[in-house]
């Protein structure tokens, strides 16, 4: 694939490949905490997480999509739900000049790293404004999730 870089600008461009970020918003998002930040019987903070992620692209019109990333993020501690994340970050990406495999790996790996810093900011501003620790989502490699799914090790993470 050729590499697209952005360096101070919204536009990247090699090999003639050229990839311009139009928008980035938050597409939908949700909050659920059933008990608020009370742990279920005074236990000491020790949560398990659980974490789902999930791309996909919508073409808008030729050489445009929208690239949807989909975080969610749960806490339980035993068996009560301490809360239960699900943040949907998209962006609008034009795309000209790209190749049908190099316009799957843009949309399943480059487009998705972009749009990662946003969400992950989404998910920690609602959890901490649901009353609990700070919790920061681990860096993500798109790129390896992009090989795992294309070789069918991680069905739905590319479509």
């Amino acid at each position: 694939m050729n590499e697209v870089r952005s360096e101070g600008t919204e536009t990247g461009a090699v090999g003639g490949v050229q990839v311009t970020l139009q928008s980035v918003y938050l597409k939908d998002c949700s909050y659920e905490s059933p008990n608020g930040p009370r742990l279920p019987n005074n236990q000491a903070w020790e949560p398990k997480f659980q974490l789902n992620m999930n791309t996909s692209a919508e073409e808008i019109a030729p050489d445009v999509r929208e690239v949807l990333l989909t975080i969610t993020l749960e806490a339980k501690q035993g068996e009560a739900t301490l809360y239960l994340v699900e943040v949907k970050q998209a962006g609008v990406f034009a795309i000209a000049g790209a190749s049908l495999e190099d316009l799957k790996r843009l949309v399943g790996s480059f487009c998705p790293s972009v749009l990662f810093p946003y969400a992950r900011e989404a998910v920690s501003d609602l959890v901490v404004k649901g009353g609990f620790p700070s919790f920061l989502l681990p860096l993500v490699n798109f790129d390896v999730l992009f090989a795992q799914a294309a070789e069918g090790a991680l069905p739905g993470m590319v479509n």
